[in-house]
């Protein structure tokens, strides 16, 4: 019994420590909240796979801010809220959310995060019109 104590031990002392698992997505819905793009864009890598409304491309960081902006000032926000989050099996994550303006028009929300260096930035931003 001893013997298998030992091993045990030693097993768990040469197992490197589990990375800790990264989330941004509660820090990029506080963003959001705010409907400030420049809070937003901080969290985005150099290059963004952006879809707002009717604008869809890659763009860079500096041009998806700029977007991002000006979706903001036409729909300001009311509130907005994370629905569901995961993480793939490759580790990358993802967030679904709720945006509603002021006017009362509702958007489906959708962000990728990737791993980038030591951290996680935003790969893809959707806001979608949603059906009610």
């Amino acid at each position: 019994m001893h013997t298998f104590l030992s091993i045990l031990m030693f097993i768990a002392l040469i197992q490197p420590p589990a990375a800790p698992l990264l989330d941004i997505s509660d820090d990029v819905a506080s963003a959001v909240k705010t409907g400030n793009a420049s809070s937003v864009a901080k969290f985005f890598s150099a290059n963004v796979d952006l879809k707002i409304l009717d604008k869809e491309d890659v763009y860079s960081k500096a041009q998806a801010e700029l977007i991002l902006k000006d979706f903001f000032s036409k729909n300001p926000v009311k509130s907005f809220s994370v629905i569901h989050k995961g993480t793939s099996k490759s580790g990358d994550q993802f967030a679904i959310g709720t945006y509603e303006s002021t006017g009362g028009k509702k958007f489906r929300s959708y962000f990728l995060f990737k791993k980038e260096g030591a951290g996680l930035t935003i790969q893809q931003l959707r806001f979608e019109t949603q059906d009610e």
